[in-house]
């Protein structure tokens, strides 16, 4: 947390600027209003109105019941949404025309265009133009390139090449006299597009499953638009209702009509046959003269035809009876009472017995083969009786028709008279039935088609509210609130994820080499530090030579304390933290020599005035040299004094091999208190490990912001396989700002180099950019 809670000035500066850009959002942005009305589907189902045509029931026209869920859908149907549209003329749409945010103007535009003999693909025009006020009679019209067109009076047809244009003054505008000076943008959008952007945002939902209350509603930028939109698309929605409703009913009166000009000359007509007939046959009423002789030939009539089919029973009974076997029951209930229905009825309880015989027994069983013989007997039995029966019934039957021609040739030519006549009057009843059903049905046609009622029941019509549904003020404030919490986070979160380089004292937890403390940045471009100050890089160096007394402690009497300084790879400071280190010890009095050692890459000359030849140059002479030749004595102080590195040697692993190098330390340890060798980086060569043995302690320097994590590797190696004695390690360059040393990390401001008020106001902000 602490990570983040340092670059607290970047998160007020993120969070103060994404306000301001959230306010700004807010300013210009154009808000959207919800609009929503309320109907009642008429649904029998759930409670809606009955049927207005059910009067048309007995004609077989009855017309289905509205459905809540299929109302819903023609509701949202892309037609209906076109022809709401269509009739409102969005698609021509107005806008004020500012000077930072161009809005939407609908009925409050100064100006009103109309158009007519348009062409055909008029409403899939795209395009737009200004009207530009010139006066409150003339107008300047520009095309969508903003080029001049032309200038022309108000209430002028203009052709244009999707129709004739007139442009006149909206009477209706509250603000007239606002946007005289203004210029109106007029935009023709196709209607098809209009269409789906409203389709879209056009919800459908029923209030309660358990009722047909229906609400719609829409969100737009103008909430009269919005308005205008849901009560024009109900009233449409209605309007369509009943002209389905009108159809069906004016289809049916158009078919009533027909039938009875068509049964008023069906009736003529057989009124007409009816009255030449009695005139042609001199009748006048032929019931009471042959009533008596029409009932007897009637009652013979019965009679032949009840013994006809007595007959046709009997010669069926005579088929079934050659065509079926011993194991099949004839029927019982066709025939009369008489001997032949007694023998049937015992054959076939005979039959039976068969049948409930079988199960137990063979056909070869002589009780089996005497039913089959019994069985014979009566089937011819049966047979002779209804041959007998057969043979009276026909008698019978003459003799009737002989009886019912009899009474006929009395009545003579009455019955053919009456027949014909009763056809005609049968054909005349029928038609008159049909004709005062049908005007009974005209009337009430008529009422059902006079007192039509929509599909829909309004409510609550179109509202919008006063509150804008988007954009949201608190919403939007509130994620600028944490959008600028979160960017800041999140690049400070990625720059630690991408970031490989150690930066402080807590990436160096993990390791077990000991800490012996960090070198904060220096105030000062110089690469001396001013020891005699308090800065914080002072301070910490002072800090470093207490630690470093407490890893000495073993160094016997009257032998110079060694101290190897190293690092993982050059410009990690080694150099620096060498110099500057003997330099804070010389400075207690005590009698200090700096080596430069690193003769591969010497760096030493870069802090302090220095000869040439130096170390190499001793290695490599002759062994009767002085190596008191080659030190020197370093500035005012007392006893700190230099061996330089020289030159750069070609051998250079081999010259430190050498005896003569561990003799040059037997006699300098001799002569001095401590001595500080800058050695060459372990990594990269090994000459520091090939002198290793002859250091009493080593520094291992770790450049904050510049070495890679991945790189500690080294140092814990070494130190776990011990090749540097008594080692720790020094973290270089740190921030000052998240030191720990005396004068630094705790804000007493001590020195003159920390003086804050000297600081520019971006430093005070965001602090001094790092060396």
């Amino acid at each position: 947390m602490d990570k983040y809670l340092v670059h607290w000035k970047w998160f007020t500066v993120s969070v103060v600027v994404c306000l301001f850009l959230a306010f700004i959002y807010l300013r210009y942005s154009t808000p959207e209003y919800s609009i929503s009305a309320t109907i009642l589907i008429k649904d029998e189902k759930k409670g809606g109105a009955t049927n207005e045509l059910s009067a048309l029931s007995e004609l077989g026209l009855m017309s289905s019941n509205s459905n809540v869920d299929n109302e819903i859908e023609v509701l949202k149907a892309r037609t209906l949404v076109e022809n709401t549209v269509k009739n409102l003329n969005f698609n021509i749409t107005y806008y004020n025309k500012g000077n930072v945010k161009t809005s939407e103007a609908y009925k409050n535009s100064f100006v009103k265009v109309n158009f007519f003999n348009t062409s055909e693909n008029f409403f899939q025009t795209d395009t737009s133009f200004v009207v530009k006020t010139i006066s409150d009679l003339k107008y300047e019209l520009l095309d969508s390139e903003g080029e001049k067109v032309g200038v022309y009076s108000y209430g002028k047809s203009l052709p244009t090449k999707f129709g004739n244009m007139v442009v006149t003054v909206n009477t209706d505008s509250i603000f007239g006299d606002r946007n005289k000076k203004k210029e109106i943008i007029v935009k023709l959008t196709p209607i098809r597009k209009v269409a789906d952007a409203y389709r879209s945002k056009l919800q459908v939902n029923t209030v309660n499953k358990m009722t047909s209350v229906v609400s719609l509603s829409i969100t737009d930028r103008v909430p009269q638009k919005g308005e205008d939109f849901l009560d024009t698309l109900i009233s449409i929605y209605n309007n369509d209702a009943v002209k389905d409703k009108n159809l069906v009913a004016t289809n049916t009166e158009e078919f009533i009509n027909k039938r009875l000009e068509s049964l008023t000359k069906e009736l003529d007509t057989v009124e007409r046959d009816a009255e030449s007939y009695k005139r042609g046959e001199r009748l006048t009423d032929i019931f009471s003269d042959v009533k008596l002789s029409l009932t007897s030939a009637d009652a013979y009539s019965k009679s032949v035809n009840a013994k006809a089919g007595e007959i046709d029973v009997v010669n069926y009974m005579i088929e079934f009876l050659d065509s079926a076997d011993n194991n099949s029951t004839m029927p019982t209930n066709l025939m009369p009472e008489g001997d032949a229905a007694s023998m049937i009825n015992e054959y076939n309880e005979l039959v039976l017995l068969k049948t409930r015989q079988s199960e137990s027994m063979t056909i070869e069983h002589p009780q089996m083969i005497a039913i089959d013989a019994q069985l014979e007997g009566f089937r011819e039995s049966i047979k002779k009786s209804l041959t007998n029966l057969l043979s009276s019934l026909k008698i019978a039957k003459k003799n009737l028709e002989i009886q019912e021609d009899a009474m006929e040739g009395r009545v003579g030519q009455a019955p053919r008279q009456e027949r014909q006549y009763r056809v005609i009057e049968r054909q005349k009843e029928v038609k008159e039935e049909l004709y005062l059903f049908l005007l009974t049905k005209r009337e009430e046609n008529a009422i059902t088609l006079a007192v039509t009622s929509p599909n829909a029941k309004i409510i609550d019509p179109a509202f919008a509210k006063d509150k804008p549904v988007s954009p949201k003020s608190n919403v939007i404030l509130m994620a600028a609130l944490v959008l600028g919490l979160i960017i800041p986070f999140l690049i400070i979160y990625l720059k630690e994820l991408l970031d490989t380089k150690i930066h402080s004292n807590a990436d160096l937890d993990h390791l077990t080499v000991p800490f012996l403390g960090d070198v904060p940045r220096s105030e000062t471009s110089s690469e001396l530090v001013n020891l005699h100050g308090r800065s914080g890089t002072a301070e910490a160096l002072r800090i470093i030579r207490t630690n470093m007394e407490f890893m000495l402690n073993n160094v016997p009497e009257g032998i110079a304390k060694t101290i190897f300084v190293t690092s993982t790879i050059p410009k990690e400071g080694k150099t620096f933290v060498s110099v500057n280190l003997a330099t804070t010890i010389a400075m207690t009095g005590k009698k200090v020599l700096l080596i430069g050692m690193d003769i591969r890459n010497p760096k030493l000359d870069e802090y302090v005035n220095i000869p040439s030849k130096g170390l190499t140059n001793y290695l490599s002479s002759p062994n009767g040299a002085n190596l008191n030749d080659y030190i020197v004595k370093y500035g005012d102080f007392e006893s700190f004094y230099i061996l330089p590195p020289g030159i750069i040697p070609p051998n250079p692993a081999e010259l430190l091999m050498g005896k003569r190098v561990t003799e040059m330390f037997e006699k300098l340890q001799k002569e001095y208190d401590y001595i500080i060798v800058d050695t060459a980086p372990v990594s990269l060569v090994t000459d520091t490990i090939i002198i290793a043995h002859l250091a009493h302690s080593f520094i291992y320097v770790s450049r904050a912001n510049y070495l890679d994590k991945r790189m500690l590797v080294v140092p814990e190696n070494m130190y776990k396989e011990g090749k540097l004695p008594n080692m720790a390690l020094v973290l270089n360059d740190t921030d000052r700002k998240t030191g720990y040393g005396y004068g630094y990390g705790y804000g007493y401001g001590y020195g003159a180099d920390m003086d804050v008020s000297k600081s520019s106001w971006k430093d005070k902000i965001f602090g001094k950019k790092k060396l």
